[in-house]
């Protein structure tokens, strides 16, 4: 892990100083909504799920597009990294696969709870693999010395499709009214439903 500190060390500190001040600015944009006659619960789930997606997503984009010492190149073979990455060793596996599998996640979690015509697992799969190779092309034409690799955009896929899996769930009960985050919303911001 300390190979990850020394490539991403600075990403992660700016992510840990950034999140109370995405807090900060969350709890401002929370007031103005309410000011502006949106409902508090309404402008409260908007504010936390926005929020969520640029504290969620924002920082492994900027490790997505740091430059790095290696060769660079173009990778389109499906799975053949992917299977080359499983025979590394752990750590590096759970660091590519993991980070692969994690960066979409808030993306696909968030975006259909903020904008409810983005859900569906099939919408924020695409979007997911349409911003991922948008992402994996800018690595390539910028130069940036890593391989463009078709598994990437795979595995980011997917994540927003397991964030959208997991919205899913997060609505079904929260419309049964057994979800966590009703229950902290609700003392958050006062009686009532999420609506």
């Amino acid at each position: 892990m300390g190979e990850v500190w020394r490539a991403w060390g600075d990403v992660l500190t700016v992510w840990a100083v950034g999140v109370p001040l995405l807090v900060a600015a969350t709890a401002v944009l929370v007031r103005v909504r309410v000011r502006q006659g949106r409902p508090r619960r309404e402008a409260l789930r908007w504010s936390v799920a926005e929020a969520a997606i640029v504290g969620g997503t924002l920082p492994w984009v900027w490790m997505i597009l740091t430059p790095t010492a290696g060769p660079g190149g173009v990778s389109l073979v499906p799975l053949r990294d992917l299977v080359a990455t499983l025979g590394s060793a752990p750590s590096t596996v759970v660091v590519q696969v993991g980070a692969n599998l994690v960066l979409f996640v808030p993306l696909g979690f968030c975006l259909p709870l903020r904008l409810p015509r983005w859900a569906g697992v099939a919408r924020m799969t695409l979007l997911g693999a349409a911003v991922s190779a948008s992402l994996e092309s800018a690595q390539y034409v910028l130069g940036l010395g890593r391989v463009s690799s078709v598994d990437d955009v795979l595995m980011n896929a997917a994540g927003a499709g397991l964030g959208a899996c997991a919205a899913r769930l997060h609505v079904a009960r929260r419309e049964a009214g057994r979800a966590y985050s009703s229950r902290l919303l609700l003392r958050l911001g006062g009686s009532g439903g999420l609506g």
